[in-house]
């Protein structure tokens, strides 16, 4: 038997549950296609999908809720300049596809834009393999996903006497589109997506705390096993029992250290936001026209790379039907380049970077984020933090704000340590920071050499959007940074 390439697979896959059943092929996606460039348009595509998720909770030693649920539809696009129409149905048809056609087409005034060439020939796009095609609800049967929470309830309960509760949520999604563009590009992805959360509450002396743990990514439910667990559960019960130790926050300007990981959510909000395209075409975020300046300290270069293979923000095409990439945004401190989707890349007049993400059939695409990190320098942690003469050393974060125009960014830290002379003191609550992303990467003075990605947990929301999305970097130190607190 001759294997058929990957995206090949994928395509003839996407077809089978997305048109074969109801009566689509080709034709009837070149005949929408061309009844929208009938009006002069700049591009229009068609985004088929299919989404089957399941979900699971547990709650005081229970499973309490299960859920399925199954959403399909298209979503069809025109744009012309800066203007975009969008209709979409969850009625896959061929009269529905047309409905839609003709609603959008309407977009283009005589003169307004270039007419659009359709493709003669179906083309498909670039693509790789960064994870299976597994249906990952399949992976486990309904018994072993409740064992596998009975399992999280126990070990979390069995660290430690102190822990009073525990909440355990298992997720996993298997997700199937298909892109067909006006230039002839055919594009399809299968998505696998799973996630394991695990909520605990220690309680002592009438204190309670909560701490939280978790992750996932594309792969099975298969990857869940007793190691993996186990980290996530670890990793729950320290931070509860580490804030019931913890102690009001001391505010001002000072020193802060970031820990590894998770806490380059702080990276993704404050700084990754302000480089998408579009903020930036509209000139209203902070680094807009400022290509080629130095905007961070030297040293640090932050990437958004979605190829890493299996990372929850990984995809093999974007939602557009582009190959994702791996883009560097900013390298040794000087800004690269911007997150560009097709149409803000078109207007910009730079080469799209697969950054064009929607969360679903039912929404238009922007430039979004993938996987977004800085890269790792030559320090090690421990020097970091024994450099530190009274500041902050914060090792995980809750919610966050930001302004995207101005920069600035209000974050809480859930998880932090008050440092003098080097030496770790004792855990904080309370602690937010405070600052503008674009200065606070000039006040970057020491990069670790222990760079690491999150667990697999991240949600981005942007315009009323949710996307799957991972962040990471080393230990960081900043100098200088407003802390409010408690205390």
């Amino acid at each position: 038997m001759i294997a058929r390439e990957p995206t090949l697979e994928r395509l003839a896959l996407a077809e089978s549950l997305l048109l074969a059943p109801y009566g689509l092929a080709e034709s009837q996606l070149a005949a929408a296609l061309a009844l929208i460039a009938e009006h002069r348009i700049d591009d229009a595509d068609l985004y088929f999908q299919s989404t089957r998720h399941e979900g699971w909770s547990l709650e005081e030693g229970i499973v309490k809720s299960g859920s399925f649920s199954i959403d399909q539809g298209v979503g069809v696009r025109a744009v012309a300049g800066e203007k975009t129409a969008f209709a979409y149905s969850d009625d896959i048809s061929e009269a529905a596809l047309n409905d839609a056609a003709r609603t959008v087409r309407s977009i283009a005034a005589a003169g307004q834009s270039r007419r659009v060439k359709l493709g003669m020939r179906p083309s498909v796009a670039g693509s790789r393999t960064l994870y299976g095609p597994t249906d990952p609800i399949g992976t486990l049967d309904s018994t072993q996903k409740v064992a596998l929470l009975e399992k999280v309830e126990k070990l979390a309960r069995a660290k430690d006497p102190r822990i009073v509760q525990v909440m355990a949520g298992l997720a996993a999604e298997h997700d199937v589109v298909l892109v067909a563009r006006s230039d002839g590009t055919r594009a399809a992805d299968v998505r696998p997506l799973v996630r394991l959360s695990v909520t605990v509450i220690a309680e002592q002396n009438g204190r309670r705390e909560v701490g939280t743990g978790g992750g996932g990514g594309r792969f099975g439910l298969g990857y869940f096993q007793d190691a993996v667990i186990e980290s996530y559960v670890d990793h729950a019960v320290n931070a509860a029992l580490v804030n019931l130790e913890s102690r009001p926050a001391l505010a001002g300007e000072m020193t802060v250290v970031l820990g590894p990981g998770w806490p380059g959510v702080l990276l993704h909000e404050a700084i990754g936001h302000g480089l998408e395209g579009d903020f930036n075409r509209k000139g209203s975020s902070a680094f807009s026209g400022r290509i080629g300046q130095r905007v961070a300290a030297k040293g640090v270069t932050v990437l958004d790379d979605g190829t890493i293979p299996d990372r929850r923000g990984s995809l093999n095409v974007d939602d557009e039907g582009q190959a994702t990439q791996r883009t560097v945004l900013i390298e040794d401190g000087i800004l690269k380049g911007y997150i560009q989707d097709a149409m803000n890349a078109r207007l910009m007049k730079v080469k799209p970077t697969g950054n064009g993400r929607r969360e679903s059939y039912a929404h238009l695409p922007m430039p979004r984020m993938t996987n977004t990190y800085m890269l790792a320098g030559d320090k090690g942690r421990d020097e970091i933090v024994a450099s530190i003469k009274r500041g902050l050393y914060a090792t995980n974060f809750g919610g966050g704000q930001v302004d995207i125009t101005s920069g600035k960014f209000v974050f809480s830290a859930s998880e932090a340590f008050w440092v003098e002379n080097g030496k770790i003191q004792y855990p904080v609550k309370g602690a937010t920071l405070i600052g503008s992303g674009p200065d606070a990467l000039t006040r970057v003075t020491m990069i670790g050499n222990d760079l690491e990605l999150d667990t697999g947990v991240g949600t981005c929301g942007k315009e009323g959007q949710s996307v799957p999305v991972g962040v990471g970097q080393p230990t960081l130190r900043i100098d200088g940074l407003t802390v409010g607190g408690t205390a």
